[in-house]
């Protein structure tokens, strides 16, 4: 009788990658020929889907004009500010909710009621409220990027193991050194990963308010050319848009790397 043949679980497949010089950039790359070849085969009317070449002679003159330079300055201006708004009071209401309980007591359940609502949703009321102006795009960026930090910092918080503030104690540490070689090492992780996500987030919510109510911004440039048929301004715009939000993304990326290189 034979005898059933057992295989090792998990199965280790032979671990084999081709690396290539910029071979993030080969995907891109691909899909920008098959973008063009497909406009270039006439499946696809070149007003429906302009080519690479039509989108960056527009961006182009754009460029040249300095109106491309106006819309980035004003969008990224909207996110820094917002961002930072929203950043520092989402770290600051996760930590008191964190270490207080009267604060998640009575504002607890309000959090999380108003961070289960989209933020598009939002959007109505908040120009009815605010108005069509910067107020109500920064208050879109706030928003979108306030709840993910809160939590990361709440959690964060939370889950600091006990046993670190017992070596504190052995050690006699200070209250400096304590938050210092102690907290922020132990939250830090956590809260890049909510900055990362909320910055992420509020970007996106930036581009749509901008699409809905704005009277400059990359969103509204997109849908101003949409209006007038100007596809090849309105794929700049998405491809802009995807760009900087990689930017951004990377650059928390590399705050990471620089921030936590003792986690190594």
């Amino acid at each position: 009788m034979n005898k059933p043949v057992s295989l090792p679980w998990p199965i280790q497949w032979p671990a084999w990658r081709i690396a290539l010089p910029w071979s993030s950039l080969s995907v891109p790359l691909l899909l920008l020929l098959g973008w063009a070849a497909l406009v270039g085969s006439g499946w696809i009317s070149p007003q429906l889907l302009p080519s690479p070449l039509a989108v960056a002679d527009a961006g182009i003159a754009l460029w040249q004009d300095g109106e491309l330079q106006g819309h980035l300055d004003v969008s990224l201006t909207r996110l820094a500010i917002g961002f930072s708004l929203g950043a520092l009071g989402g770290l600051v209401f996760g930590a008191a909710m964190a270490v207080s309980r009267n604060v998640e007591d009575y504002a607890g359940g309000l959090f999380h009621l108003f961070r289960h609502i989209p933020t598009i949703a939002l959007i109505p009321p908040f120009i009815l409220a605010f108005g069509v102006g910067e107020t109500f795009k920064i208050l879109i960026v706030v928003k979108g990027v306030f709840f993910p930090v809160a939590i990361a910092a709440h959690d964060a918080v939370r889950n600091i193991p006990a046993g670190y503030f017992e070596v504190a104690r052995l050690y006699k540490l200070s209250r400096t050194a304590t938050v210092f070689h102690l907290l922020i090492p132990a939250t830090l992780p956590s809260i890049l990963t909510g900055l990362r996500i909320g910055l992420d987030r509020s970007w996106m919510l930036l581009v749509v308010a901008e699409q809905i109510a704005a009277e400059n911004g990359i969103g509204q440039m997109m849908e101003m050319a949409r209006q007038i048929f100007r596809i090849d301004i309105v794929m700049l715009g998405v491809v802009l848009t995807g760009v900087i939000g990689f930017a951004l993304d990377r650059s928390v990326r590399q705050l990471e790397t620089l921030t936590l290189r003792w986690k190594r």
